[in-house]
């Protein structure tokens, strides 16, 4: 099927291009949110007309969705989530999570502008996409922890892995140290008796 694009669409094409699309991507997608219109002698005219308001309409809410980038982009959110001693969450992060953290600290996101590279499904710090125009995109980074002590810990940049390593090396140490705590204690034990042996 063929259509006029009304804005830029990704890996489609820009505005005013007409372009082939499969029929249930133009029916369910393009077409009930107003990205396109069907290619057809009359749209064609319409567009033609209404090509300048749809490139003004373009425009300014480019200039309003760059605004929101430039405070947007680079921000770190918060993710509370359990998750196993290896790190593992029990479930996942999605893109309802991201844009609700987002949404907290003051900023407007819905999860349909959220784009996630991979799921996330363990702790740590996460790179996330907000596309907040077609042109105009922010990436966030989401600390996804257990708890909010967690969170600042992995924000200096340490991961749980780190984290647990240093907890078993403490634990080692003094494990090993009260051994030999107890191994001087009996040396000094059996000391004088040697002597007195002797």
């Amino acid at each position: 099927m063929q259509v006029i694009l009304l804005e830029r669409v990704a890996k489609l094409g820009q505005m005013g291009e007409v372009v082939n699309v499969k029929h249930g991507y133009a029916r369910n997608f393009l077409l009930p949110q107003g990205k396109a219109l069907r290619a057809s002698e009359a749209n064609l005219k319409a567009f033609e007309e209404r090509k300048v308001q749809l490139e003004a309409r373009n425009a300014e809410t480019k200039t309003d969705a760059q605004k929101i980038a430039d405070k947007l982009d680079g921000q770190s959110f918060v993710v509370i989530r359990s998750a196993s001693d290896s790190g593992a969450l029990y479930g996942s992060v999605t893109t309802r999570d991201a844009a609700d953290a987002a949404t907290e600290a003051g900023f407007t996101a819905d999860r349909k502008q959220v784009v996630l590279g991979q799921p996330i499904k363990e702790l740590g710090l996460h790179k996330v996409q907000i596309i907040l125009h077609p042109e105009v995109e922010a990436t966030i980074t989401l600390n996804v922890a257990r708890t909010n002590e967690e969170a600042e810990i992995q924000a200096q940049g340490k991961s749980i892995q780190d984290i647990a390593a240093e907890a078993d090396a403490e634990a080692e140490f003094e494990i090993a140290e009260l051994f030999d705590d107890i191994g001087s204690a009996t040396s000094d034990e059996d000391g004088p008796e040697d002597e007195d042996r002797s």
